[in-house]
């Protein structure tokens, strides 16, 4: 059975490719469970320091595939809980894999593959992509992906985009917060190529505390445990073994230890 997806690694980097260019990189359940599977691997490997999301051909991703929604349409609502579920998990994967994930996005990204790019911590787009949250158009919502993808552009820009179901370009995606920076397709392996080498210079173990540190505070009232929380990170992090080599090779104007070798 050929693979839905792709994995290479470069160093210290893995790359996760998105390999059906004939149906524009749309998912299933193949899709979701080798997706899955790749960055709970990946997540856990020692020599890996960030993941790259990537895809082949025109599109990044087109959302569901037809044939798959096909099938779904024949599902009892039992059958389609546990289906939504699967990509939920997956989606829940990438988005707290303990390595920093880089989306590259070289082409479209419609619907679920909007909620792809979303659940990555960094995103980069070729100026000629396009965006879309389609699904409204078929009667359905992106109930799925809106966790990751609401967080990513704002509530006020998913009002729009989920209800009037507007394509919109690179320019705009990176407007609303969506996409990070928008490039030139020959020059986005540059940019993840930058962003890469910055990740892999930095501490793991702080790189998985900030990923946490984002998540547990954005959107939430700056109250007490709040405050008490983010105390209780920075006491934590400057006794982690991480902390304090970092703060003693910078004192002996050295190499970390994560740098070493």
């Amino acid at each position: 059975m050929t693979s839905a997806i792709h994995i290479a690694a470069q160093g210290p980097v893995a790359t996760v490719t998105l390999a059906r260019p004939e149906v524009r990189n749309a998912f299933n359940d193949e899709v979701i469970a080798e997706l899955s599977q790749a960055f709970t691997r990946l997540g856990e490997a020692a020599g890996v320091r960030a993941i790259v999301l990537a895809a082949e051909g025109q599109s990044f991703c087109a959302g569901a595939d037809l044939n798959w929604m096909r099938r779904m349409a024949d599902y009892s609502h039992e059958d389609n809980l546990a289906d939504a579920a699967r990509l939920a998990e997956m989606l829940r994967l990438i988005y707290t894999c303990p390595k920093p994930t880089i989306a590259r996005v070289q082409g479209d990204a419609y619907a679920g593959g909007m909620g792809l790019v979303a659940a990555c911590d960094l995103a980069v787009s070729a100026d000629t992509a396009h965006y879309c949250l389609s699904e409204v158009k078929l009667g359905l919502v992106p109930a799925t992906i809106s966790p990751y993808v609401i967080r990513a552009m704002g509530a006020r820009a998913a009002h729009r985009y989920f209800m009037t179901a507007e394509r919109f370009d690179a320019a705009e995606a990176q407007r609303i917060g969506f996409v990070h920076e928008v490039v030139a397709a020959d020059r986005l392996d540059e940019v993840v190529d930058g962003w890469a080498r910055a990740l892999c210079g930095a501490s793991p173990n702080a790189l998985r505390a900030c990923k946490q540190l984002v998540q547990d505070v954005a959107g939430r009232e700056i109250d007490a445990d709040l405050i008490a929380q983010t105390v209780r990170g920075i006491a934590d992090i400057r006794a982690s073994g991480d902390g304090r080599e970092g703060v003693q090779s910078f004192l002996q104007k050295r190499k970390p230890a994560w740098l070493a070798g």
